[in-house]
């Protein structure tokens, strides 16, 4: 049975477009989509990298105004994958034209955008490419939450270091700047950890946060720190930098609950670390579970067990999952709900830091 075709446009063709390219190239070999996926056509400003980004990935052609693609009635989803402030008005427009859109985190540059946003995609199926949600350590962690393995949660920590504000070749890149990114690395790495702590820990209620800034001149946060309290009774700690020095991409979280004890880092990403606290004392320890079997999530996508996965494969996840969504007419996360629901947590954020107070997430709407 033929598979009905699904062109694709994406607009961007930098880091994460490459990235997301891959996925709509592999998707087909480890997901049963109902779609034959078509890389119809790549937007951006700059013809000459545009060229060279299609011949890599396969993109039939080329363009350098993403109005006239919103426009054509031969493109089904448009995936966005440029700098913050742009996100808003590509979106509403795709959205307004009935295309599924896909858009890269943050959703927005302000909250204001991200709500105009999420009502503008309420018609057409839409996802956000929170990416980390896909890792099979990661779900399994959110299976062993579900089923009360650590019982009552008491405390969420996450950290995300980079060390790409220490490198001065970064200075005049989107980035780094407020009219473009909307914020630094609150936007760029605090919100992957708001999301899983959103995604396993429930809502955060109010928090009280800390943003710096250590090169001169530079107008958005080079690291945010902040304690939260959550709806559930828990406590959290969160911490995103980008002077982080010696960590390339560190991404970890810890749980701790009345029956046990998770965590996880990006750097041995196939791990899971797992304490069962109602073990008898003699056998209670940490063990670390390698996320590769047949029975762990997506063991039966990828490759066998014991072979490890990569950065590329939750990208792969995130598109084969939303993309049987689609087809089956279920719900799919991250949407841009979800992303709101984030874009709402970094707006307290920036309020509580300029207020050195603690802010109601709810109250901070206003």
């Amino acid at each position: 049975m033929s598979k009905a075709k699904l062109s694709v446009a994406m607009i961007g063709a930098g880091f994460i477009a490459n990235v997301h390219s891959n996925a709509f190239r592999q998707v087909g070999h480890f997901f049963d989509i109902p779609y034959d996926v078509c890389c119809k056509v790549i937007c951006g400003r700059n013809r000459e990298k545009l060229e060279k980004t299609a011949s890599r990935w396969g993109w039939k052609e080329v363009e350098t105004d993403w109005q006239k693609i919103v426009a054509r009635n031969d493109i089904d989803a448009v995936d966005i994958a440029v700098p913050n402030a742009l996100h808003s008005a590509i979106a509403i427009a795709a959205a307004q034209a009935g295309k599924i859109v896909l858009c890269e985190k943050p959703l927005a540059s302000s909250v204001e955008d991200a709500e105009q946003m999420a009502k503008a995609v309420q018609r057409v199926p839409n996802a956000v490419w929170f990416n980390y949600r896909r890792i099979p350590a990661v779900v399994l962690a959110k299976q062993l939450i579900s089923e009360g393995r650590i019982g009552q949660a008491f405390h969420y920590r996450a950290l995300y270091l980079n060390q790409s504000g220490n490198d001065p070749s970064k200075a005049n890149t989107w980035r780094y700047q407020r009219s473009e990114a909307g914020m630094g690395a609150a936007g760029d790495l605090l919100s992957h950890c708001v999301d899983l702590a959103l995604y396993l820990n429930g809502a955060i209620g109010e928090l009280s946060a800390m943003m710096h800034t250590f090169a001169p001149g530079r107008d958005v946060d080079d690291a945010t720190l902040l304690l939260a309290r959550f709806a559930n009774g828990s406590i959290g700690t969160f911490e995103a930098s980008r002077y982080g020095v010696g960590c390339q991409n560190r991404n970890t979280f810890e749980v701790n609950g009345s029956k046990g004890m998770l965590g996880f880092t990006l750097d041995d990403m196939n791990q899971l670390d797992f304490v069962d606290a109602t073990e008898p004392a003699l056998l209670r320890g940490g063990r670390s579970i390698s996320v590769t079997a047949l029975d762990h999530p997506y063991g039966k996508n990828f490759w066998k067990p014991g072979h490890v996965l990569g950065y590329e494969h939750p990208f792969i996840a995130t598109l084969g999952d939303f993309l049987k969504s689609i087809g089956q007419q279920e719900p799919f996360h991250a949407n841009f709900e979800d992303a709101l629901a984030v874009q709402r947590v970094l707006h307290a954020v920036e309020q509580s830091s300029a207020s050195r107070s603690w802010v109601s997430v709810d109250d901070s709407r206003s």
